[in-house]
Order: C-alpha cells, then structure tokens, then sequence
C-alpha cells in the first residue's frame, strides 16, 4: 500500500460520522492535496466549542466565513463579531474564480456561489439593529465583577439593587445606578442607615469612578431600554437557513472593557434563558468571537472566573463558542482545555518568543506519525490549516494539514447601498431601534428629593411663620404694659393727685 494510500485510509476512518456533519476541506499530505480525503465535524460535537488560530493574513476570516454559512445552510443560526468590519460579504453571493474552482477540484466537493440571510447589529451608534441591556439585567454579581471593585464596595453595590427591588426603583440605565448611589450617601443616607446599614461615601465614590471609565467606553450607549432578546439570534429564514447575525465592532477595538461587558453580559444571558439541551445532535446557535483576545485583555481574576464559568458551561445549552484570535497563547488555559474543534492556521517564526509560542502550540494538538506539527505550523500557505476535531463520541479525530474550502459568499463587504438595502428589510430594526428613556430610578429619586425638599421648605417657612406670630404677640403684650405703666405715672405725678393727698395729710394731723 502506497503512503497516499494509508494516509487517506486513516484519514477517512478517522472523520467517519454516522450523523450529519460539516466538510471543511480535504486533507494534505506531503504538501498535495488527497482529494476526497474529506475532513469533517460532526454537527454533534459543535457545542463543544473551537479555536481558529493564525498570523495575520493567513485565513482565519475566510474559515469563519466558511463555518457560518455552513452552519447556515444546515438551519442553525450563528453569531459573528465583525470587529474588522470585512464579513458584511456573507449576505452577497461570490462572484467566483477559476482560483476557487482549482482548490474544490482538489478538494473533490463542487463549487456553489450563494447568498445567505443575514442581520446586521450594532452596538454603538453604528447603523444596525441596536443591542442594549438594562443595568438590572446584569444584576449585583456580573457588574461587581466587571467593574472589578473591592469585596466592601461589591456589597454595596448588592445594597443599592436591594435597596431599588424593595422601593420599586428600575435600574435601567448607568445614570440611574449613579443616582442612587449619590442618593446613599446625601439625601437618602438615614433611610438606607436604618434598613441597610452604613454606606461608606468613600466606597461610593470609587464606584461612580469605575461608572465614569465604563462610561468613557461608551458604555452609556449599551445600558438602557429597549432590551435585546436573546431568542433573536435563533431565527430561521423562510428557506429553513439559520440566520447569521453580524454584530458591526469596527468603531470599539480600542475599548476593551466594552466589548467584554457586552459579550459577558449576552453570554449570562444566553445561559440563564436557554432550555437545557440534553444530546440534541445539533447546537441551537454557534457563536464566533473574532479577535479574542479583547475580551480577557485587561480583565481582573474574577471576571476571568466568570468567563471559564460560562464556557464550561454554556455548552450544555446546545450553544457553540468559537475564539479567533492570532495565537492560542491569547486564549486563558482554563478557556483553551474546553474547546474540542482546533483549526490552525500558519504561524510565523520572526523571534524567539514566536518559537517558543510554536512550540508550545505544537504540543496542543494530538501527536501525528504522517505529520511534525512544529514544522507544519510555519510552511502552511494561505486557506491551509491544521485540524484536530472530536468524533461522535467526543474522541480527538486525527491531526489533518487541511486544504480549506472557499467561502460561497462574497470575500468583501458590502456597498453602502447594500447595506442601506440590507438594513430597510430589518424586521429588528424596528423593533429595537425606537431608544426608550421611561420613567426610572434617576426619575423617582429626583421627584422624592424635590418632594422631600419641598416638604422641608414648607415645614421651615411654618416655623417661621409660628416665630414671627410669637414675636409679634410678644411684642403686643409689651406695648400694652408700658401703657398702663405710663397712665399710673401720669396720675401719680399729677398736680390735683398730689394736691388730694397732702390735704388727707393734713387732716391726719390735726
């Protein structure tokens, strides 16, 4: 038997599946492509979550462009990061190449150009449908850990969302939460002393510091009404195509502590509102976070706990997450041992810390007798990549240098009038577009502090009133008394007065 020959028999036995399944490419070896050496993933094992990895240039946008409108056309719906602004293209059919027709040649699959049914989102004042949360959403826990505040200060942040689920207070937007904790510590410091017990200004004031960073993130855009449903992402096209969502990032790669607000906040949500799913045989939404990195850049232990939390978790919800990002070094360890796909794109040796990290990349993925994974990693060309998936029965399938197929969609993005085209058949848009500012915590405390202070107002000018009555009768009451004084010494000093009593004077002497 030839090498080819055996290298396509284990490739074959080893991406066996008696489900249905996604094909990436085929499998190369020696540098030639083994047509009809089909690498597949099981649609079972997509809830597993995945990494696609790779250096600038070498295809990772193509191979998530890939996965989504696969995953599409098998009618499950998926949600991709767009932070380079360059995926818009899926909703446009390619125009082909004779390129594209060479590499499915070899591959040994047909070429087909497509559309597929996309939603455009937005997170910023970008055009898209707007994806907002309310801060009562996230609740004590969640913003405690993402504004990375002191165990004191994340008491009373618990304090102050007790303090408004007893009052009826909604926490819709960050003003909200700012007023009340101004509240707490001026006007309404008794009321919350005697119910809540004392709230350090000092540890209010840090807080409404890590609010004003957030803020500066633009933040303020994301908190408030109306809330975006989760169950949005799941929709299916009337073809029976899920969905892809497209979430536009291109104006916030250089905040950080939004981004990762916003997807731990989607992700919590995701969890606490999806049915448990069991062995479904197929994840109900696929989630792709391109540039990864951002989401743990500058993130404290605690939210990283948060994080790894949730992956290891959400799975269960049937819900994929796939991490792209330019080297698995960028992805947490925690992170990294969950996720069961691996498509590795070529690295690049410039330095001796990107050897190490080659190296250490290298021993990620399962030991091969056809390949030298370090050596492999550095001559792999564009559209080629390692991968290393799980079987059926969740087993690592065999390490496969893989010739990737080409997106059916446009490689490009949209025109603007595309876009404009794209944005008016939104049927979201009009739901979540309309910004709603009803009446909410800001609101009510103001209208009790004006209550209470026009109370005080009324209860002074009351007192004064009462002053100015005691100080006039007072008065009266003197005036009255100088008076009579003055009429008894008047008769005294008298002349006839004093003539009547020296006459009775003198008859007594006598």
């Amino acid at each position: 038997m030839s090498d080819n020959q055996a290298f396509l028999d284990h490739i074959n036995k080893g991406y066996t599946t008696k489900g249905d399944f996604l094909t990436m490419g085929a499998a190369m070896y020696k540098g030639e492509t083994i047509t009809n050496a089909h690498v597949k993933v099981p649609l079972k094992t997509l809830n597993r979550h995945g990494l696609i990895a790779g250096a600038t240039g070498t295809g990772k946008t193509k191979t998530l462009q890939v996965l989504a409108e696969n995953l599409s056309e098998k009618g499950i719906p998926v949600l991709l990061m767009d932070i380079k602004g360059d995926l818009s293209g899926i909703a446009a059919a390619s125009p082909g190449h004779p390129k594209i027709d060479e590499r499915h040649e070899k591959i040994g699959i047909p070429f087909e150009a497509k559309n597929f049914p996309v939603e455009i989102l937005s997170l910023s004042e970008q055009d898209g449908v707007r994806l907002r949360a309310t801060v009562s959403e996230f609740g004590p826990v969640l913003l405690s850990r993402i504004l990375d505040v002191t165990e004191t200060q994340a008491g009373i942040i618990s304090i102050i969302f007790k303090y408004c689920d007893d009052n009826k207070l909604p926490l819709l937007d960050l003003k909200d939460l700012k007023k009340v904790l101004q509240y707490a510590t001026r006007e309404g410091k008794e009321e919350l002393e005697k119910d809540y017990g004392r709230i350090s200004t000092a540890s209010t004031g840090s807080i409404l510091r890590k609010i004003v960073e957030l803020e500066q993130q633009g933040a303020d855009l994301f908190f408030g009404e109306k809330s975006f449903d989760v169950q949005d992402l799941c929709r299916i096209d009337e073809n029976g195509r899920g969905i892809i969502n497209i979430i536009r990032l291109t104006d916030i790669q250089d905040r950080p502590k939004l981004f990762s607000t916003f997807m731990l906040s989607l992700l919590a949500e995701i969890y606490g509102t999806f049915p448990e799913q069991g062995d479904s045989g197929r994840p109900e939404l696929v989630i792709f976070l391109d540039e990864a990195h951002l989401i743990f850049k500058q993130a404290s232990n605690a939210l990283m706990d948060q994080i790894e939390s949730i992956v290891k978790l959400i799975r269960s919800k049937g819900v994929g997450l796939y991490f792209v990002t330019q080297n698995p070094t960028d992805v947490p360890d925690g992170v990294l041992g969950q996720l069961g796909l691996k498509v590795q794109h070529a690295l690049r040796a410039f330095t001796a810390k990107d050897r190490k990290a080659i190296k250490l990349t290298a021993e990620n993925y399962p030991i091969s007798d056809f390949y030298d994974t370090k050596e492999i990693l550095t001559s792999l060309g564009i559209g080629e990549a390692l991968v290393s998936a799980l079987d059926e029965k969740g087993r690592p399938t065999p390490l496969a240098a893989t010739m990737l197929r080409a997106p059916m969609s446009r490689m490009d993005i949209l025109s603007p009038g595309e876009l404009d085209d794209l944005l008016k058949k939104s049927n979201l848009a009009k739901k979540y577009n309309e910004e709603i500012d009803r009446e909410s915590a800001y609101e009510l405390l103001n209208e009790k502090i004006e209550k209470a202070e026009a109370e005080e107002a009324k209860a002074a000018a009351k007192k004064e009133r009462e002053k100015l009555k005691k100080s006039s009768s007072s008065r009266s009451r003197s005036r009255r008394t100088s008076t009579t004084e003055k009429a008894v010494i008047k008769v005294l000093t008298s002349a006839t007065f004093i003539r009547g009593a020296l006459g009775v004077l003198n008859k007594l002497l006598k």
